[in-house]
């Protein structure tokens, strides 16, 4: 095995290592590190969760010997960052343990290291290579790298579908909406539910379906619930986004409000909506968000090209009539079959490796 090989080795470690951050730690990128002696591996870490010790802090911890780290390599999936926030510097702890040898998979693109990592640990001597699987530790950190460059949160699309391209059923006589999909598919939304940082519906959603948008059927975090109520008609009394299972934000035209879990923000819905939601979101810290529905809702993040992943499920159900899907005219990149459904994964994004 080449010494290039051997170094992409120990950063698909970090990488599958940081995978396990997924849904814990933002606003923070997912990390992870491997610390090897004499090609051995005697220390790995990953960032667990927001506000808790860093990929590289938890590696080092996990070391039994730490007379070894003096002639280590640590690996690490992103730059270790030189600055003090809710943790101390990774930085410092590199160079506090005299490690020698860092080995880097991508630049962190947060605006308070941004190479100022790499910078400080080849300044005091150590020997710094980055770039190491650079395209998949950015793809790992999507959300990251979009909500920092782009200054928005990472989008996703979703919604399930019928054969003939319904998205719901004519419901002029009954309220229950009609499931397109199986159980599996249920459950495997409840999962994204804790791996997002936000959920979005718009009002029509809200009052035909009346959704909870909470992660019941998998355990985790329940993501924002945010919907859009222009006018503040929507009784909080009677629908479940509003319950005090998860935190919900109102977009609206009238107040900018806190009520417990309830958080109005004002927007001026003459402008761009789509835009202006994103606006405050970024404010917000929320670095990923989907996009459930229904039908209008969808179609206007599509129209202004907002969007990064889509994830399309289709059913083996026929409507004939109702609510058509959005028009969606792109090649998707993943196909998956559960039982009778399927679901299909759309990439508009240049972090994401397909």
């Amino acid at each position: 095995m080449s010494e290039i090989e051997i170094h992409e080795k120990y950063i698909r470690r970090c990488i599958e290592l940081a995978k396990s951050g997924l849904g814990s730690v933002s606003p923070n990128p997912m990390v992870g590190a491997v610390i090897v002696n004499d090609g051995k591996i005697i220390g790995e870490g990953f960032h667990r969760k927001y506000g808790g010790a860093h990929a590289e802090v938890n590696a080092v911890n996990s070391v039994k010997d730490k007379t070894l780290l003096k002639n280590s390599k640590i690996y690490v999936s992103l730059e270790p960052c030189a600055h003090v926030g809710k943790t101390p510097a990774c930085t410092d702890l590199i160079l506090k343990e005299q490690i020698p040898e860092i080995y880097v998979g991508s630049v962190d693109p947060f605006e308070l290291v941004q190479g100022k990592g790499i910078r400080i640990l080849s300044n005091a001597g150590r020997k710094v290579v980055a770039g190491i699987l650079e395209k998949e530790c950015i793809s790992l950190n999507k959300r990251f790298y979009t909500f920092h460059q782009k200054k928005r949160p990472y989008i996703i699309l979703k919604w399930a579908q019928t054969l003939d391209g319904y998205i719901d059923s004519d419901r002029k006589n009954k309220k229950a909406p009609n499931w397109i999909t199986n159980e599996f598919c249920k459950t495997l939304v409840h999962k994204w539910r804790t791996e997002e940082d936000a959920f979005l519906v718009g009002t029509n959603t809200v009052i035909q379906d009346n959704p909870q948008l909470t992660a019941r059927s998998w355990y985790g975090r329940n993501p924002v619930r945010i919907t859009v109520d222009k006018n503040c008609l929507l009784d909080l009394k009677e629908y479940k986004i509003f319950d005090t299972s998860a935190e919900t934000w109102i977009f609206n035209s009238k107040k900018d409000l806190r009520q417990n879990n309830i958080l109005y923000i004002k927007v001026d819905f003459s402008k761009n909506l789509a835009k202006q939601i994103l606006e405050k979101l970024y404010d917000n810290k929320i670095q990923s968000i989907v996009i459930e529905g229904g039908t209008e809702t969808l179609k206007s993040f599509i129209e202004e090209d907002l969007w990064d992943e889509a994830r399309v499920f289709t059913g083996n159900r026929i409507f004939h009539a109702g609510v058509k899907g959005p028009e969606f005219k792109f090649v998707p990149q993943e196909t998956h079959f559960y039982g009778n459904s399927k679901l299909e994964i759309y990439y508009h994004n240049e972090y994401v490796l397909c």
